[in-house]
């Protein structure tokens, strides 16, 4: 998505950028706080014309870090919309009796309708597959099942991991599209499900799911990967059209 692209989902002016913080504070949405040195995650508890307050995360070093920093981006995935927004002049302070961080409300924050996030589903042949790590530190790999602009969906072929959580970080989430290329992102654990199938044997087995939701994704990635889903979703329309 190109800059031109981007400018129709930038909200802008006071009324409008703090309409998007009341939804956030409403639905007490998630937030990816990242930062030059991690990211944690948080959650919106106020918000006015003059300055946004969230919470603080739950490892000291990372706070400390972050106020050094000075600067965040954060990234929201409500049920309607992705959100993203940069806040500067972070500082410490109190709020109802317990410290938070507080900023300026932003000049502008982007905010693209999920529905913008055309996702396609991967290709049974070959079988596509992301590389990364448990919490934990042992090798996860897994299925490609679909991929937007906005994260994938996978299916293991074992067991969940115990302590797996929603909301869990997996830095260097590689993804492996074969003839397409490859690319590395922080993604976000959103979902943990099963996909459910019937054999022909009638036996329904089910195999675990996981949704995940990139954090950050670099221009060219981006670019990469708009061009496999229009090459996937061209590749299916074709296959469809020789079976009817």
């Amino acid at each position: 998505m190109g800059e031109a692209d981007k400018e129709q989902y930038l909200k802008r002016g006071t009324l409008a950028v703090l309409g998007v913080m009341k939804d956030l504070l409403r639905f007490q949405t998630p937030l990816m706080v990242n930062f030059s040195r991690g990211q944690f995650i948080s959650r919106l508890l106020s918000a006015d014309e003059d300055q946004v307050i969230f919470d603080l995360g739950s490892n000291a070093l990372d706070n400390d870090l972050a106020l050094q920093s000075g600067e965040v981006n954060i990234a929201a995935e409500t049920h309607g919309a992705k959100v993203e927004f940069g806040l500067t002049g972070l500082q410490r302070v109190e709020f109802e009796g317990l410290p938070a961080f507080a900023a300026s409300l932003p000049e502008l924050v982007w905010q693209i309708q999920r529905r913008e996030f055309f996702r396609v589903n991967a290709p049974l042949e070959p079988v596509f597959y992301c590389h990364s790590q448990w919490p934990d530190g042992r090798t996860a790999r897994f299925r490609l099942q679909d991929l937007s602009l906005g994260g994938v969906g996978v299916l293991l072929d074992e067991a969940l991991p115990e302590g797996l959580n929603r909301g869990d970080t997996f830095k260097n989430l590689r993804v492996d599209l074969a003839e397409y290329g490859h690319f590395e992102v922080t993604a976000q654990l959103l979902h943990i499900g099963e996909r459910t199938v019937v054999t022909s044997k009638n036996e329904t087995r089910a195999t675990p799911r996981l949704s995940f939701r990139f954090t950050a994704i670099e221009p060219i990635q981006e670019r990469q990967l708009q061009q496999v889903i229009f090459a996937l979703e061209r590749l299916a329309r074709d296959k469809a059209n020789r079976f009817q």
